[in-house]
């Protein structure tokens, strides 16, 4: 694989001669923002001292050695070293390179034999999936595809909010004023109302808590009713679920939620005990965590009850366990931050090392008018509404633009869809997001159908010429910035993952698609002459890494729009 920064570096470090390691050079090369001061340059302050010279003299000195067959020149430029790369020969190997790999191109071997686990999304059953639960559910599937590109093995997990009082609630409200029809024809509304009422009804009747009470131990105590109730809620919720990651284009290798750790939490309690890390804290059960500066991590109420963290102890013992993972990421909210850190910190002082390869991976809230979307009371803003307002948006979007085009309802859900995908990975995860559906859906700027269009108008062209795309030594420097950028994709994939960040690759995807537009306006790319063939490999290399990278976000790519 052709490496700019390789090369460099060992033009480097012969001619500096074991002054500096090939580590230290390596670090301090930088590619320069403006394309005219060369393709990478090496800033020479470090060596100023060891060869008793100034900075420019020894860029001066340096750049005169400078030899190598890609390399073209080397110029001092003050204290800098640029060395500028043959466009034609490096851009041929790099066009190769890409159009021979096609969609396996970027694909890496990172991660090799390893095995990633993943838990997101996680929405309550019972309970709407909400506006709330998109920014885990997506950067969760960017994280997992990153992790795939990158060649670990992924295992993913939705983690469902299946147990807890709030099912002794929903069953006594069932019991009093449900109707199985109604929760079978909307069965996620019907039990969020019945939910609501009971929440109403107990300021009037507070012995319905009792109620709530009793049946909640009920469930636990394997009532046949109760559990049968408990059962249908999950599995109607589940189907509802279902339904809107269809529509995202999600899918999960497991949702065992927090039901299914009740009878694996026993085991972690007698371990802590039998380690003597539980002590009695107000009549509960906690682990002191004082040398990690953490508040204790309750593990059992007084009343005998367990709680989050323990259930998030057996969890991870049991992931463990099942899939020996080599790197367990928990994408959740910031706000749980503390509660990720006394999970590991539990399993550290129990004297098991694999806690450090736990990752809590937070993230920023969304944001309306610059305030917190919330939940108010019986009314949420429900994901699958937003999904189905951004379709029907980019649908008029189409009809205004190309009326006539095949699959507009197709082509409509996936700009729509992808628009709010697009959104939500395009910003750091820590950053809240302002939600506005119009803001997502514009063909221009920084958005999922700026990118889709300019992946589809590189698509067209292919389309309409006459000759095939084949690469060939371009050498002006509109194509060179483009196979510059092109090349940086393996990279870029690879710091995605590392950084568990989702927005270096869209910050990278939305630089290629200006970039290749920026070129669709200065060249003319369908001109039938002797680079023809060359610009079009150009064009088709583009497509490949704008698709696999949308894809890769999680997003569909339409080849016309």
């Amino acid at each position: 694989m052709l490496n700019f920064k390789e090369i460099f570096t060992a033009q480097l470090a012969s001619v500096v001669d074991g002054q500096m390691s090939e580590e230290v050079i390596a670090a301090l090369i930088e590619i320069p923002k403006n394309p005219e001061h060369g393709d990478l340059a090496f800033p020479c302050f470090t060596l100023a001292k060891a060869c008793r010279k100034s900075p420019a003299a020894i860029a001066v000195d340096i750049a005169s050695q400078i030899r190598a067959p890609l390399i073209e020149k080397a110029e001092a430029a003050g204290p800098y070293i640029n060395v500028f790369f043959s466009k034609a020969a490096a851009g041929k190997i790099i066009m190769e390179r890409i159009l021979k790999e096609g969609k396996e191109y970027g694909k890496l071997t990172i991660g090799a034999g390893k095995t990633v686990v993943l838990d997101f999304s996680s929405p309550n059953i019972a309970k709407p999936f909400s506006m709330g639960h998109l920014r885990s559910t997506v950067i969760g599937n960017a994280l997992g595809n990153l992790a795939d590109r990158c060649g670990y093995q992924t295992v993913r997990i939705n983690h469902l909010g299946d147990w807890g009082t709030q099912f002794g609630k929903l069953i006594t409200a069932y019991k009093k004023w449900g109707n199985q029809d109604r929760v079978k024809e909307n069965p996620i509304r019907e039990l969020l109302s019945l939910y609501i009422r009971f929440h109403d009804e107990v300021e009037e009747n507070p012995g319905l808590e009792n109620e709530a009470r009793y049946w909640f131990k009920e469930l636990e105590n394997g009532n046949e009713e109760a559990a049968s109730l408990w059962g249908w809620f999950r599995e109607e919720s589940l189907k509802e679920f279902e339904r809107i990651y269809d529509m995202l284009g999600i899918k999960f290798d497991s949702y065992n939620g927090e039901a299914f750790y009740n009878n694996k939490m026993e085991a972690i309690i007698e371990e802590l005990s039998a380690k003597n890390l539980l002590v009695m804290s107000d009549g509960a059960e906690v682990v002191q965590l004082p040398d990690q500066d953490l508040p204790p991590c309750l593990i059992k109420k007084s009343d005998g009850a367990t709680l989050y963290a323990t259930r998030d102890l057996a969890a991870a013992f049991y992931r463990k366990k099942k899939y020996h993972f080599d790197q367990s990421l928990y994408i959740v909210g910031q706000e749980q931050s503390i509660h990720f850190r006394q999970v590991k910190s539990v399993i550290k002082t129990l004297g098991y090392e694999w806690a450090d390869h736990m990752v809590h991976v937070p993230f920023g809230l969304y944001m309306k008018d610059g305030k917190k979307m919330s939940t108010r009371k019986g009314r949420v803003i429900l994901l699958e509404e937003v999904l189905n307002e951004a379709i029907l948006l980019a649908k008029q979007n189409i009809e205004d633009k190309n009326p006539h085009l095949e699959n507009k309802k197709d082509i409509a859900e996936a700009v729509g869809i992808g628009a709010i995908l697009f959104h939500d990975l395009k910003n750091d995860r820590m950053n809240n997001i302002e939600f506005s559906l119009e803001d997502m859906l514009t063909f221009e700027g920084e958005t999922g159908p700026y990118l889709q269009y300019t992946n589809a108008r590189a698509y067209s062209l292919l389309r309409k010429a006459e000759d095939g795309p084949s690469p060939s030594g371009l050498s002006d420097s509109h194509s060179w910035e483009i196979i510059k950028l092109l090349h940086q994709y393996p990279d870029k994939l690879k710091q995605a993952y590392q950084h568990l960040s989702p927005s270096v690759l869209a910050k990278y995807l939305i630089d290629v698609a200006q970039a290749f537009n920026k070129y669709y306006g200065q060249v003319r790319i369908l001109e039938k002459d002797t680079d023809i063939k060359g610009r079009l490999a150009l064009v088709k290399a583009v497509t490949i890494v704008l698709s696999e990278g949308m894809q890769t976000l999680g997003m569909r790519v339409p080849e016309q729009m």
